[in-house]
């Protein structure tokens, strides 16, 4: 049932990591149950056991992490999934009573001399009433559909990993390099999943988005408070560093590629091997927020062409 798992290497576990991973369990539960359409006890059962499985099998004299508390989630497109679902509700009722009406009309067309002029005029009632569901639902399924489009167009959460997404990261460059001068250093690391497509081909996009967060939670788990992990688009992040020099950038890149590398996924009984590659680059003056990510890039480039699954740095 639980079919995709993430195995820690070489870490102590402290209480902020077990309370993490039971938070993601429970996640994991719950997004399950979402999408059964007959969940059953024995179901969340079984899930529950492999999550004992799971926590049973580590090891807590080769666990060594620090937690990074820093998920931001919303309950808006919850809220307007339940509208929908209370409005089709409300439709798939009043079918129900549409066809108990055909029913009854073809009963009491059993029972007497059969009234053609009557008949047609009940079925031509049931049928406008069956028009006017129709387009009281398609009526209200536009009105979703644009609500959920406002909150794309406004929000600045990736609704797939939680992290920040390419609005929030325009933003926040403008705002940066604007400033005439920053009392520290800002590095930016773009990161990029290596052989994703072919991930993606092998395995399903189901595995990819698993993936995707996947290395969006390594992400928040391991940088500071006060670092930005923004979802720039497909498989490619970057991470906003600041307050640190380029021995320390490199140090935390370093770190970011052993543990994606080190963390063995399951998904369907098979194991799948997952690399980064990162390119980073410094905030210089007279930056614009084109120029910085194109440093980025050229640098994440750099270090797919010298093989993957390693880091490269560009500066100005």
């Amino acid at each position: 049932m639980y079919n995709f798992r993430i195995f820690f290497k070489g870490k102590i576990m402290q209480k902020a990591d077990l309370k993490s991973l039971v938070d993601q369990m429970y996640e994991d539960l719950l997004e399950h149950i979402d999408q059964e359409s007959t969940p059953t006890k024995e179901q969340v059962m079984n899930y529950l056991q492999d999550a004992v499985n799971v926590i049973s099998a580590i090891d807590n004299n080769a666990i060594n992490s620090i937690e990074h508390a820093r998920a931001a989630f919303t309950n808006t497109y919850k809220e307007i999934a339940k509208k929908g679902l209370l409005s089709y509700k409300h439709t798939n009722g009043r079918f129900e009573e549409l066809r108990k009406m055909h029913v009854d009309t073809l009963n009491q067309c059993q029972e007497q001399h059969i009234d053609l002029d009557a008949i047609t005029s009940k079925f031509n009632e049931i049928q406008s009433h069956m028009n006017d569901e129709v387009i009281r639902a398609n009526r209200i399924i536009t009105q979703l559909t644009q609500q959920v489009k406002t909150l794309e167009e406004t929000s600045k959460l990736d609704s797939l990993t939680k992290v920040f997404n390419r609005r929030a990261l325009s933003e926040y460059l403008n705002t940066v390099c604007k400033k005439e001068k920053l009392r520290y250093e800002l590095h930016v690391l773009m990161l990029d999943i290596d052989n994703f497509k072919m991930i993606n081909d092998k395995y399903g996009h189901i595995a990819g988005d698993k993936i995707l967060i996947f290395l969006a939670n390594i992400l928040k788990k391991t940088l500071r408070d006060g670092d930005k992990v923004f979802r720039y688009g497909g498989e490619e992040f970057v991470v906003i560093l600041n307050r640190l020099d380029e021995k320390k950038c490199k140090q935390i890149a370093s770190r970011l590629l052993t543990l994606v590398s080190d963390n063995q996924l399951i998904y369907k009984g098979e194991t799948i091997n997952v690399t980064i590659s990162i390119g980073t680059t410094v905030l210089a003056p007279r930056d614009t927020p084109d120029s910085l990510i194109s440093r980025a890039d050229k640098a994440l480039y750099r270090a797919k062409e010298n093989g993957k699954n390693q880091m490269c740095s560009e500066v100005s």
